[in-house]
């Protein structure tokens, strides 16, 4: 049956006129033409774009930031879902000091990736030029949590945990003037109360004016206690040694532990086994990357030490 099918088609194609095969061929070049015209088109879109891109780099490298901020435009009007794209911009706009345009970018850039360290670290700093600190610290932690799970040792980690400390101390200053003032207008209404009610207990007391005022004293006293008390978290102090790194003696950011029981701050102890040797820099015993254990403990220690004493995050 296949055979007499084979032998029928040759058959047809042998009776059909040559100049009709030669437009079925022509009609069939074009159906395949008009295929891959879309794959082409788009592929020449995005071979421009990235042309822009470069030259938008170049622009920026050469602070020419308006000719940088045309050119990554351009791109974005070629190609509106490449993130890359918006982020450049927004970094024109930072060096601008054009937060709101910064902020716009770096939205549009997270819509599109959500995995975007610099969209969410040039966000965290448009909104805390905006004042809104607790959003401004969100995108800040996250673009350091994505920043350090790509590459610990990196100069944009350290930058963003810098900024990150900057804005938490930012919050806390903001925050502990605001209890500072709630507290001492507290502390005035309740001297001002005692001082009214031992006027009133010293004229009922007549003759035992001593024993009032000494009343009225210790009263002042304690509540001179209980608001030194309350005030004592926002007292900056010295930090836990256990919270702090053994070789910097600064507060841990992503502490690890050694097989001998020591902790480090990650990056400063994959600097020492890189450029000094393979050992524990305090116990002398050998020591290899593969070695190191996150110390949550550590970690969520100093995560609520934080929490109660923002002034910890003053940069000397």
């Amino acid at each position: 049956l296949l055979l007499s099918k084979f032998h029928l088609s040759w058959k047809v194609l042998l009776k059909t006129p040559p100049l009709l095969i030669t437009e079925f061929q022509r009609e069939r070049e074009r159906e395949r033409e008009r295929e891959m015209s879309p794959v082409v088109s788009e592929c020449a879109v995005a071979k421009q774009a990235e042309r822009l891109r470069q030259d938008g780099n170049t622009c920026f490298n050469k602070h020419r930031l308006g000719a940088a901020i045309d050119a990554y435009t351009e791109a974005i009007a070629l190609c509106p879902n490449v993130p890359v794209y918006w982020t450049n911009r927004a970094l024109c706009h930072r060096k601008r000091n054009d937060w709101k345009r910064v902020e716009e970018d770096c939205r549009r850039a997270i819509q599109l990736d959500h995995s975007s360290v610099k969209a969410h670290y040039m966000l965290g700093l448009a909104l805390l030029d905006k004042e809104e600190y607790s959003e401004g610290v969100k995108e800040l932690e996250k673009a350091l949590d994505l920043g350090t799970g790509a590459d610990p040792k990196s100069y944009m980690v350290e930058e963003m945990w810098q900024e990150l400390a900057k804005a938490r101390y930012l919050e806390w200053e903001h925050e502990s003037n605001q209890r500072g003032w709630e507290l001492q207008t507290l502390k005035d209404a309740c001297e001002e109360a005692l001082r009214e009610k031992h006027v009133i207990v010293a004229s009922m007391m007549e003759g035992f004016a001593d024993e009032a005022a000494s009343a009225n004293a210790k009263q002042l006293q304690a509540l001179e206690c209980v608001f030194r008390k309350a005030a004592e978290e926002d007292t900056p102090s010295e930090v836990p040694d256990y919270l702090c790194c053994r070789i910097t003696l600064d507060i841990f950011r992503d502490p690890v532990i050694t097989p001998s029981g020591v902790t480090y701050e990650r990056a400063v102890i994959l600097e020492h086994l890189k450029k000094v040797g393979n050992f524990d820099p305090i116990t002398r015993e050998p020591l290899t990357e593969p070695q190191l254990v996150p110390n949550l403990a550590i970690k969520e220690a100093v995560r609520a030490y934080l929490k109660k004493h923002g002034w910890a995050y003053r940069l000397e």
